[in-house]
């Protein structure tokens, strides 16, 4: 079983009026999004954790400390992080902290939670 990381913003810290969110995105709708590709992602036979982050500041050690206790195929990096220029910090730490602590691992982007499972089976 492939094992896969998905690395996130709690939907319910996020701003969702910022630009490159889709009109409309909710933190109701991430978090089922979220929930439906976990369960899709074990029925593809993939082993799926999450790691969410709640304040949009990265603690590393958090994510490395996972990072070296588990061997992940592949780690996710949601859109959530990625799109706001306000995470954009964030998103180089968390680029730079899979690097260092998981460089077998792919790294995967999504465009949504929807598409997450559909990201993973393009590099895992």
């Amino acid at each position: 079983m492939k094992k896969v990381l998905i690395v996130g913003m709690n939907p319910y810290t996020i701003d969702f009026s910022l630009p490159g969110f889709a009109p409309g995105l909710t933190a109701e709708k991430v978090e089922a999004g979220l929930n439906a590709e976990r369960e899709k992602l074990r029925g593809l036979g993939y082993d799926p954790d999450m790691y969410l982050i709640d304040t949009g500041v990265l603690e590393q050690e958090s994510l490395a400390t996972l990072l070296k206790q588990k061997q992940f195929d592949g780690i996710v990096i949601g859109a959530g992080i990625r799109l706001p220029p306000s995470n954009f910090i964030l998103f180089e730490k968390i680029i730079n902290t899979v690097h260092e602590f998981a460089p077998e691992a792919k790294i995967i982007f999504n465009t949504n939670p929807a598409d997450t499972a559909e990201a993973i089976s393009r590099w895992v």
